[in-house]
């Protein structure tokens, strides 16, 4: 079990600091982040002209090397190469948390592992803001990031996650936002869902509504910047059972959807075939033939 010191210079390893930098809103940067991207040798950005403007709104001039995830596995030996001669170094990300949704928790593994001490500064960061702001759950939630980009991996995620029974957190960005919703939806059916965008910035946005509602705002709306989506658990029923429909016939089946989830009939097929596993052309006939 390693003890840590802050700023311990009779050590013979360096240290890595993880510093968030604000997502938006400068005023978000904390002074101990300021204080720790001051002291340190050099900071490790994933992009350095990103970084060089905010150390210049600080009147910071503490050198910059890049780091990211297409040279992490050059980069990333050279620097705890750098840590192990005593170095002090500071990885920063483009905005947020370094770590999350991005190559910084390699360089975390590749300092442990080497016994490096590593000081982890808490601030900014989207994901908790949209969590705390969509009004959904907060006592338990899960953060996913963003989904694969292929259509056949993503719906393969979709299906492990829609048991879940937490809060789910994702990022997604403007261009794949309008058929990840879709996808969402067709998984997840029509849960209640948080889109937020432009957080701590001066047009911060929420949108509330259901997967469908979302849906048609995406369809129809200026998408600009990454979004934080935020989504239902599943119902407990649902979690525990996951034949809870099996004293259903198809047609009380597709109801139940229509009725309890508000979903419209096109949707709530599609749900019971991917509940029954049969193919939505056989539920709708079915259905359409007892209506």
């Amino acid at each position: 079990m390693n003890s840590q010191k802050s700023f311990a210079h009779d050590r013979q390893a360096g240290e890595l600091y993880i510093v968030p930098t604000p997502i938006g809103n400068l005023d978000d940067m904390t002074y101990r982040a300021v204080t720790v991207l001051d002291k340190v040798d050099v900071i490790a950005a994933e992009d350095t002209r990103n970084t060089k403007k905010l150390l210049n709104h600080f009147e910071l001039s503490t050198s910059l090397i890049s780091y990211h995830e297409h040279n992490k596995m050059t980069r990333g030996p050279q620097l705890i190469d750098r840590l192990s001669n005593g170095e002090m170094i500071a990885i920063v990300s483009d905005a947020g948390m370094p770590g999350i949704s991005d190559p910084g928790s390699d360089l975390v593994r590749l300092a442990l592992d080497e016994e490096i001490p590593v000081i982890v500064l808490p601030g900014a960061n989207a994901a908790l803001p949209a969590l705390v702001g969509s009004g959904l759950p907060t006592d338990s939630f899960y953060y996913y990031g963003f989904l694969p980009r292929k259509k056949k991996d993503r719906l393969a995620e979709l299906e492990r996650l829609q048991n879940q029974k937490s809060t789910i957190i994702f990022y997604e960005s403007p261009h794949r936002l309008k058929d990840m919703l879709a996808h969402v939806q067709e998984q997840f059916g029509n849960r209640r869902a948080v889109l937020a965008r432009e957080l701590t910035k001066r047009y911060e946005e929420y949108v509330r509504g259901t997967l469908e509602e979302l849906s048609e705002w995406a369809v129809h709306s200026e998408i600009r910047g990454e979004f934080c989506v935020v989504v239902e658990g599943t119902t407990e029923s649902e979690v525990t059972d996951p034949f809870w429909w099996s004293h259903l016939s198809i047609n009380d089946h597709v109801e139940y959807y229509i009725e309890e989830k508000a979903m419209k009939s096109k949707e709530a097929i599609k749900q019971t075939s991917l509940d029954r596993k049969l193919p939505k052309r056989e539920v709708y006939q079915v259905y359409h033939v007892d209506k």
